[in-house]
């Protein structure tokens, strides 16, 4: 199984620039990352009952963890070096307040944001963080 894997939105505009900030701050470069639009995406989706083409979450996989929402972000915060952890003290916050507020960001995304006609293309320097099919 994967360790430490982001399986991130390849089309949303705030998830690629959240991908982008996590490499950035990920000094231990502990994280690799796959579009859900993939193919390990769409199957790991599929895996835990989730609809790949109407996506609703990020999915942080750690071994046999497998995270979404509110959770997702936390154990993804909590990994990072620098003040970062700090942010993962939500995780004393009750869940389904949390992910009702990860629900309604997402739910947004695409007015705030926009949106990608494809999934983003690594960069040579960051590819092999990057599960490609």
């Amino acid at each position: 199984m994967y360790q430490n894997l982001i399986l991130f939105d390849g089309v949303c505009n705030f998830c690629n620039t959240a991908v982008q900030t996590v490499i950035k701050l990920d000094n231990q470069k502990i994280f690799k990352f796959a579009a859900i639009q993939s193919k390990l995406g769409q199957e790991l989706y599929h895996l835990h009952g989730l609809d790949p083409v109407d996506i609703q979450t990020l999915m942080f996989v750690d071994g046999d963890t497998i995270l979404t929402k509110s959770d997702a972000v936390l154990a993804v915060l909590a990994r990072l070096d620098g003040g970062w952890q700090l942010l993962a003290g939500f995780k004393s916050m009750p869940q389904p307040l949390r992910d009702w507020a990860y629900t309604e960001f997402v739910r947004q995304r695409f007015f705030l944001f926009g949106r990608r006609e494809t999934c983003m293309v690594p960069t040579p320097e960051v590819r092999e963080r990057f599960i490609l099919d």
